[in-house]
């Protein structure tokens, strides 16, 4: 991952890896075993990655080329783990999973060789060089390596069982929605079954998010009817302001890093503006997406919650406008989908006003 995020920066830095080796003063060789991964980054001395970093900037990277490829060590180092346990064991202590909560920009680059697609945070990386021949348009990861990554989440889900182990295992069974083999996906059919059915105390985040992610990842798996169930097990004031809490932290509201999910039952939501999250919903409120329930419930319970989003910018309005037109056209929606639109209706008549 993070050999792939170094040539999109030498690229669009308008770089060939022969003339970046020259500017670095080091071997053609060196800058390939970067990019190929058979010299890692992570392998490098603090300095000198933090001199690599910004040295890439001064030569035409973008300037956040060294935040980018910190996050990408950080997904290699949950994916190496995960290939070189395999189903083997692992000491929760030091796991890279339990290390603190994810946001989009590290789970996009762990899932990237799952789904293909290009996490959109590295869209800033223009390249300026032409491709020599056919070449890969993102990481790839072999059958069996994927594999061996996947057994080692199902590991660590079912045996992650103590109080103390809650973040690395949800974010475990988060990660196994990208595992598209149908024993997984039974097997978070049984987790929901567990997490989903039982009664979620006021507060109780740790409960809350359990079923949180066992419906997110079936969803995932192409299962979203459980994510019905748990949006509307999420309704109260608390269950709602975790939820908010989350989204500021997964979308980078909140700049500080969490190292648990205890920041979730922080009743001064106000912290954050919600001005990015939400422009990601609006943008998420797609009938063709997995996790469209969640979205639509985070957007209306976000709007009811700071109404001056919607009045102080024209632009957010029109965009979620059109965005509730074509969810309804696709008649794709639950009773309670159906309300939290006409709601949403509403508190856009309010803010044209």
């Amino acid at each position: 991952m993070t050999g792939y995020v170094l040539k999109l920066a030498r690229q669009s830095a308008g770089l060939t890896q022969e003339r970046l080796a020259e500017r670095l003063a080091v071997d053609a060789s060196t800058v390939q075993a970067w990019e190929s991964g058979r010299r890692p980054l992570s392998a490098m001395a603090a300095g000198e990655f933090v001199r690599l970093c910004a040295r890439l900037s001064r030569l035409g990277a973008p300037s956040s080329t060294g935040r980018h490829l910190r996050v990408a060590i950080e997904a290699d180092l949950v994916l190496s783990t995960g290939i070189s346990a395999g189903a083997d064991r692992f000491d929760p202590e030091v796991h890279p999973l339990a290390a603190s909560v994810h946001r989009k920009s590290l789970t996009n680059l762990i899932t990237w060789p799952f789904t293909g697609h290009m996490p959109p945070e590295l869209e800033v990386f223009k390249p300026k060089v032409p491709r020599r021949g056919p070449v890969a348009f993102g990481p790839t990861m072999g059958a069996n390596e994927r594999t061996r990554f996947f057994d080692h989440l199902l590991t660590v889900a079912e045996r992650g069982t103590h109080a103390e182990d809650a973040l690395l295992r949800r974010q475990a069974v988060y990660l196994l929605g990208f595992d598209q083999r149908e024993q997984v996906a039974e097997w978070l059919r049984g987790e929901w079954a567990k997490a989903g059915r039982l009664p979620i105390a006021d507060g109780d985040v740790t409960s809350l998010l359990e079923a949180r992610s066992a419906s997110v990842a079936l969803a995932s798996t192409g299962d979203g009817s459980h994510l019905h169930d748990f949006v509307k097990r999420a309704n109260g004031t608390r269950a709602e302001l975790a939820n908010l809490n989350y989204w500021a932290h997964w979308i980078g509201e909140l700049h500080d890093d969490q190292i648990d999910d205890s920041f979730m039952a922080d009743d001064d939501s106000m912290a954050w503006s919600g001005v990015r999250l939400l422009h990601h919903l609006v943008s998420r409120l797609d009938p063709a997406l997995p996790h469209l329930p969640l979205n639509l419930h985070t957007v209306h319970t976000l709007v009811a919650s700071r109404p001056a989003l919607l009045t102080t910018s024209p632009a957010v309005r029109r965009a979620l406008a059109r965005a509730l037109e074509v969810v309804t056209s696709a008649d794709t929606l639950t009773r309670d989908g159906r309300d939290q639109v006409a709601g949403l209706h509403y508190a856009l008549r309010l803010a044209d006003r």
